[in-house]
């Protein structure tokens, strides 16, 4: 009997804005398109056995999936150097074992809100003009709601906390929202 060989995984870093969040980059999707997984803590990762395992060391503040990368937020308290080859090595090893990086048992269920053409515009805008941007930076940006011209979205990944996102939320994209937008959208803000 011929034993299935463990699948190489190569995986190289990328730096982002948040100076406390490295971008692991795998050489395989790990999640659907279009589909993120945040963790900002332990309790809220029952369903992912990769981030319950990143969680054990004690400088993990964050874990988040996207596409075909890990964004792993640290605690400020160590410098990168000291750190980023144990979580490399750590993820390597649990992707070449052939674990699942989700238990997906449960889906949640999100009820809809009827979806306006305003509503469609502002979908198409982050999709189109900031999604990608923020991917790049290890993050994810999804819409929220509307009301009363302000767009709440939420920020994900290394985008949470990051001290540049309040910057780029209204610099960046609050200015791109009333610019395409500008008698339908008076700001943007984050949820929480």
């Amino acid at each position: 009997m011929i034993q299935a060989q463990p699948k190489p995984i190569s995986i190289y870093l990328e730096s982002n804005p948040n100076p406390n969040s490295l971008k692991f980059v795998v050489n395989e999707m790990l999640v659907p398109e279009g589909m993120s997984f945040d963790f900002p803590d332990p309790d809220s990762a029952l369903n992912a056995p990769l981030a319950q395992e990143l969680f054990m060391y004690p400088f993990v503040d964050r874990v988040f999936y996207m596409s075909n990368f890990v964004t792993i937020t640290k605690k400020g308290d160590v410098e990168w150097i000291e750190v980023q080859s144990i979580l490399r090595d750590h993820i390597q090893k649990f992707l070449e074992s052939g674990k699942l990086i989700l238990d997906q048992k449960e889906e949640e269920s999100v009820v809809a809100e009827e979806e306006t053409d305003t509503i469609r515009q502002i979908k198409t805008i982050l999709d189109e003009y900031i999604r990608p941007a923020v991917e790049q930076d290890g993050g994810a940006i999804t819409f929220h709601s509307f009301k009363d011209g302000i767009v709440t979205v939420r920020l994900q990944g290394s985008c949470s906390g990051c001290p540049s996102s309040t910057v780029t939320l209204k610099a960046g994209i609050e200015n791109l929202f009333t610019r395409m937008m500008p008698d339908v959208v008076k700001g943007v803000q984050a949820l929480g």
